[in-house]
This record gives structure tokens, C-alpha cells and sequence, in this order.
């Protein structure tokens, strides 16, 4: 009996230690595709904030990617309960390691609040050797769904340490409002909960809220039919990418300059799409200018929550099996 706990055991940490890895390798994957119009990637930095920057966030978080499969693991073995995995913790502590391993600033909030469900998803349900993507998205609504005030708190200590730009103001449960803080702790407000109201302006908030519907219904599709089409990884997450921008408004432009604009830019999108975007040399052309116009001194056209959802959509790949 010892020694069937042993191996399961280290199967276990095996697990742990691939889903940690493809997680990473996901962040890589998205920084380094290129050209990818208005953001960071291997031939473009911005001043303040370069690609070496998003590489060692990429370490940073290595370890607390860990802890979130190992936190499912006794999730999808009956250890714990969803409410005891203390998801908030282990996002804040990711943000604060990232911000220890550079000094360019926020690299990478977005993707770390997406990827952490991921994670502790993965981790649950890796107890069944092979597992769908239904498996993978039953479980990581089963982590949204049972998140804390404590979570929320921790929460917010990420967004205090990250800094992102692009805030705004926001009618409810300002992040900036100091009073916001107890109202989570008095009325238990769960990270579900701010999340709902912050749906309709943020793509990451949604995502929470709707079962990661754009990563699950439009990218990952739209990812794996340009893999098997195209057999290029690079190709594909820049094509994604497009998709993605062209059919959802990046919600970060839109903070900044307003609805109007953000819808403009996934017009462009589109039309870089439809001229074949990197497989044509039309497309290319479009793809190098629709670039161009997004990179203005003040980023204001950074479409950087459209980056977040694609990292979510390499993650799955990769933990479903795909390999660059």
C-alpha cells in the first residue's frame, strides 16, 4: 500500500511540474509571437517595458503555477473543498514574485488571473491520466464559483502591487476606493462577484463570469484549425490573435479611448484577416501597417487584454497536448 501511494505520489508532482511548465511556456509562446499588432513581442519592445521583461515574469511565476496544480490536485482527490483553495493568495504572491524578477512594470496581471483556474483546473482533473476539454472547463468553473472575500482581498493586493494601466473608473468596487476593501470583508464579496460587475467593460472578468467562453468557443477552435492547417505555431497564435481582436473589441484600448476606437481597431483586424494575414504578402503589408497605427507613445492603442486571452488559449493547447 506504501508503495502504491509513493507512485501515486510522484505521478502526482509530475503532474504538477508539466502543468506549471505549459503554463510558462504558454506566456513565452504569446510574448514571442510576432508581429503582433501594437504589443511586445520578439522584434519589438515599448520604452518602459521590453521582451525580457515578460521572459523572466514567465520565471517569476513558475513556482506559484505549482502551487495552484498542487492545490487542484487535493481538490480532485476530495482534500480540499473549492473554497479552501485560496485562489486570490496565490495570484497575489505571483504578481509579487513577477514584480522581484523584473522592473518593467505590469508584464503580466491579465494573464496570471486567467491562467491561475487554469492551473488548479488542470491539477484536479490530471487524476484521470488523459482528460477532455469539457473535464478542463467543468473544473475550472468549479474554481470560480467557490472563491472567498479572503480570495478578493488578496485579489486586490495583486491589482495594488501590479499597477495596470488603463483602470478607469469603475461603478462599483473601485480598486482605487479604500472603502472598497471593507465593504469586500463585511458583505464577503467573492472575486465572482466583482468580476460580474466588471463583465461588461473587462474580457478577463468576463471570462471568469461566462466559463472562459472566448478562450474555449472562438480561440481554441479557431487556434487549432490554423495548426493543423497552416502547422506553424507562430503563424497561428498571430492569426488567433487577429480573430480574437476582430470579433471581440480588446476591452483595454476601449478604457482608454473609448468603445468607438476599440470597435475601429477590430475592424482592422478583420480586414488583415481577410487578406490573408501572414500567409500572403498582402496580408503582411496590412499587417505591418494595422502595427504601425497601434503604436502610439502613450499605448493607448495597446491591445493588451487581446494578449492575456491568447496566452489562456496556448495554455489549453498545450496542456490538451500540443507541442511547438
Amino acid at each position: 500500500m506504501c508503495a502504491v501511494k509513493r507512485l501515486k505520489s510522484l505521478q502526482a508532482e509530475k503532474d504538477i511540474d508539466e502543468i506549471a511548465g505549459c503554463l510558462q511556456l504558454a506566456m513565452l509562446l504569446e510574448v514571442s509571437a510576432y508581429p503582433k499588432p501594437g504589443n511586445i513581442h520578439r522584434a519589438a519592445d515599448f520604452e518602459e517595458t521590453r521582451y525580457e521583461h515578460f521572459l523572466a515574469s514567465a520565471i517569476g511565476v513558475g513556482p506559484h503555477f505549482r502551487e495552484a496544480a498542487r492545490r487542484g490536485v487535493l481538490l480532485g482527490s476530495d482534500r480540499i473543498h473549492g473554497n479552501d483553495v485560496g485562489i486570490g493568495a496565490v495570484t497575489r504572491d505571483a504578481v509579487l514574485d513577477v514584480a522581484k524578477w523584473q522592473h518593467g512594470g505590469n508584464t503580466s496581471l491579465g494573464s496570471i488571473i486567467l491562467l491561475m483556474p487554469i492551473a488548479v483546473a488542470a491539477g484536479s482533473v490530471s487524476r484521470k491520466g488523459m482528460f477532455t476539454i469539457d473535464d478542463l472547463r467543468s473544473s475550472i468553473k468549479t474554481v470560480t464559483d467557490n472563491t472567498t472575500a479572503k480570495d478578493t482581498l488578496a485579489l486586490y493586493e495583486s491589482i495594488d502591487t501590479a499597477k495596470p494601466g488603463g483602470l478607469g473608473e469603475v461603478p462599483m468596487l473601485d480598486v482605487k476606493k479604500i472603502e472598497t476593501k471593507e465593504i469586500i470583508a463585511r458583505q464577503n464579496v467573492t472575486i465572482l462577484d466583482v468580476f460580474k460587475i466588471a463583465s461588461t467593460y473587462d474580457s478577463i472578468a468576463s471570462e471568469w463570469v461566462n466559463n472562459y467562453h472566448i478562450t474555449f468557443d472562438l480561440a481554441y477552435p479557431y487556434f487549432n484549425e490554423q495548426m493543423t492547417l497552416i502547422k506553424d505555431i507562430n503563424v497561428a497564435t498571430v492569426h488567433t490573435f487577429l480573430k480574437v481582436l476582430s470579433e471581440v473589441p480588446d476591452t483595454l484600448i476601449a478604457r482608454k479611448v473609448g468603445e468607438e476606437k476599440a470597435r475601429e481597431v477590430s475592424l482592422e483586424a478583420n480586414r488583415v484577416l481577410r487578406e490573408g494575414g501572414l500567409v500572403s504578402s498582402e496580408g503582411k503589408k496590412r499587417l505591418a501597417e494595422f502595427d504601425s497605427s497601434l503604436r502610439t507613445a502613450d499605448h493607448k492603442f495597446n491591445p493588451g487584454t487581446t494578449a492575456d486571452l491568447i496566452v489562456a488559449v496556448l495554455a489549453v493547447g498545450l496542456l490538451m497536448g500540443m507541442r511547438p
